[in-house]
């Protein structure tokens, strides 16, 4: 086997070897039994909340060790092609063996990065909040930008999307936005995009065609889910209803449906606009839960989130990535120093690369830290 080759083959097992731990294969068959024996159970569907959180992580055991499994036999099955091949004098048996290998390791290393999200919260769905930041009009088609790249990317994974408020710009854009994304692993993937993004671009609003340069904050928050309890008292609480803004005519909302919750011990603000009074407390509610169990994990992850922790204001010095379109071509986070000259793919919703980037560097530090709290 070409050295190459070898290279790809050493890789995917690295891959294996983690998913496997991750997993920990050899008792993952057991614990399906198990689970498959209480769905069995009538008493079992007595409790709803229960039934359907075994029923997830039925599914993603079912997901997970069906992954590892078709991973080792297809390595094998092509290592197996390529001796073959080799033997034989057969190139191309070997050609074809060689490029599902690569795209093996592709989808080896993809899964060791999906099963990185084992944080507590990581599974869930997630709310994100997008916010124009200094630069007036620019910022609020800065803001807009930004919304798109979300949505294009949960939409590309498949995740469902509800926008559950926003606020227009005066002349362009929006100034504030945000977004219930639902699907398996949305807050772990998204967890890293917290944070002020920059652009630099020549304006399309300044007839004079300078460059200005933008800001934007990005703000993620896990979905509490129901088995996690979360008490907010009453008197901690202002609710304030208002009217809605629409898009006129007939369509205009008449009656104050919007719903606007100020958490008053931490300041915590949270908006939502849909037609139901109702439904928008319900959702300001599981918002604000949210806000609050987002701020007791950053308190018991200190260490590793450090770098996250502070928001500041969405301007000069608190960026986490700059999106340059003039007077070349490039994005690049600050924190990880990953880049790409593909402002358009980013721009429309390509980002896994800097997710993966930030999500490896937050592991290698809890490695570090971990090690260093053994020593």
């Amino acid at each position: 086997m070409r050295a190459e080759m070898q290279n790809f083959v050493d890789a995917i097992r690295s891959s294996l070897n983690l998913l496997g731990q991750r997993l920990d294969a050899e008792t993952a068959p057991h614990r399906l039994e198990e689970m498959n024996a209480l769905i069995e159970q009538g008493e079992l569907w007595s409790d709803p909340a229960r039934a359907q959180k075994l029923m997830r992580e039925r599914q993603e055991l079912i997901d997970a060790l069906g992954t590892w499994r078709n991973i080792t036999r297809d390595l094998a099955d092509n290592i197996e092609l390529i001796e073959l091949g080799e033997a034989e004098g057969d190139a191309e048996i070997v050609a074809e063996a060689e490029k599902a290998l690569r795209a093996l390791a592709d989808l080896a290393a993809a899964k060791e990065l999906e099963a990185l999200l084992d944080g507590e919260a990581d599974g869930n769905d997630t709310f994100l909040e997008i916010n124009a930041g200094a630069g007036g009009t620019e910022s609020c088609d800065w803001a807009s930008m930004l919304a798109r790249m979300y949505v294009r990317w949960a939409e590309k994974k498949g995740y469902k999307v509800e926008l559950l408020a926003e606020t227009a710009g005066d002349e362009a854009g929006i100034r504030s936005a945000a977004y219930k994304i639902s699907g398996h692993n949305a807050y772990g993937w998204l967890k890293s995009e917290s944070g002020v993004h920059r652009l630099v671009r020549i304006s399309p609003y300044d007839s004079a065609a300078r460059r200005h340069t933008s800001f934007s904050s990005v703000w993620v928050y896990p979905v509490v889910d129901d088995n996690i309890d979360i008490v907010i008292a009453d008197n901690d609480l202002r609710i304030d209803t208002y009217r809605s803004s629409g898009a006129g005519g007939q369509h205009v909302n008449t009656t104050d449906s919007a719903v606007r919750i100020t958490h008053l011990p931490t300041g915590i603000v949270v908006t939502s606009s849909e037609k139901s009074q109702h439904q928008n407390r319900a959702n300001c509610m599981a918002a604000l839960k949210s806000r609050l169990y987002q701020m007791e994990l950053d308190r018991r992850n200190a260490v590793v989130n450090a770098q996250h922790a502070a928001k500041g204001e969405a301007g000069w010095g608190n960026q986490i990535r700059s999106y340059v379109l003039q007077p070349y071509q490039m994005v690049k986070d600050l924190r990880t120093g990953h880049e790409t000259s593909d402002t358009g793919g980013v721009l429309d919703g390509d980002i896994d690369a800097f997710m993966a980037a930030t999500l490896a560097q937050d592991v290698a530090g809890k490695s570090r830290a971990e090690a260093q709290g053994e020593d």
